[in-house]
């Protein structure tokens, strides 16, 4: 009999995304940076664990596909040709892209151990694994899960407002509780970028999240701007990298990007 996670053993890197609230663009940044990575010619696994919330085949442009199994496990779901991205999320296990997933917390917590050990990967550089908000029992169900292939470390999303910023701030507490390395802060919906004159407004206020990063001592990986070409392009399933060369959105991804590959 196999050991247990043997497919994850061809992954050299495990990037957690958390948020400490919902609304807060983790997903969003999820498919980004996974995009982003592809772009920079890496083999990259996104691995939807939010299971009452699934928006990641929506944003990859994938709603409605199957998954298969092969020997080793289900294969996941590659939205190239090239077989450069996979990606798992119940929302390809659903009869309808409407059925909401009613669960308890047992059943939740052994679908989680499902997508850890019965993917069959292969060989991938980075696996981002996009996860619910919160720091309830699915979190210690992946961090438990995970804790024997020593994960790179957690990216923490929030936006400028204080109450995201008090949620990542427990967020950060569960990480050191946990054990788990934490890569950095992202301060996403920093601004509005106008779609005229591309001028950044501070409709919300600016600065909480690397107030954060200062005060807790991790570092600050930088603010991605509200762009109506970013929101156009998860609304789309599209990549917002490949299609917008220009872009203080995008300039933030892909310095946030760079600093993810020189921890490489």
């Amino acid at each position: 009999m196999a050991a247990p996670m043997d497919n994850l053993l061809g992954v050299k890197h495990i990037i957690l995304v958390l948020s400490g609230k919902g609304g807060v663009g983790k997903s969003t940044v999820s498919s980004q940076l996974a995009a982003g990575l592809v772009k920079s010619g890496k083999k990259v696994g996104l691995l939807d664990i939010d299971l009452c919330g699934p928006s990641i085949p929506r944003m990859m442009n994938l709603e409605g596909r199957d998954v298969h199994q092969c020997s080793q496990g289900w294969v996941p779901v590659f939205a190239d040709p090239e077989q450069n991205l996979g990606i798992m999320s119940v929302g390809f296990l659903l009869g309808s892209k409407d059925d909401p997933v009613v669960w308890r917390g047992p059943k939740k917590n052994a679908m989680i151990k499902q997508f850890l050990t019965d993917v069959y990967w292969q060989d991938l550089d980075y696996l981002i694994i996009d996860t619910p908000p919160g720091t309830s029992d699915e979190h210690i169900a992946v961090v438990e899960g995970l804790k024997a292939y020593k994960p790179d470390g957690a990216v923490l999303v929030t936006t400028p407002q204080a109450v995201a910023v008090g949620d990542v701030r427990r967020e950060l507490t569960f990480c050191r509780k946990t054990g788990v390395p934490i890569i950095g802060i992202i301060e996403n919906m920093s601004g509005f970028v106008c779609p005229n004159c591309t001028e950044c407004t501070n409709i919300f206020s600016s600065g909480g999240g690397k107030a954060l990063s200062e005060q807790c001592k991790v570092p600050f990986l930088g603010c991605i701007p509200i762009d109506p070409k970013l929101t156009q392009c998860a609304e789309e399933g599209k990549s917002f990298l490949e299609r917008f060369s220009s872009s203080g959105a995008r300039d933030a991804v892909q310095s946030i990007l760079q600093q993810i590959l020189q921890r490489s």
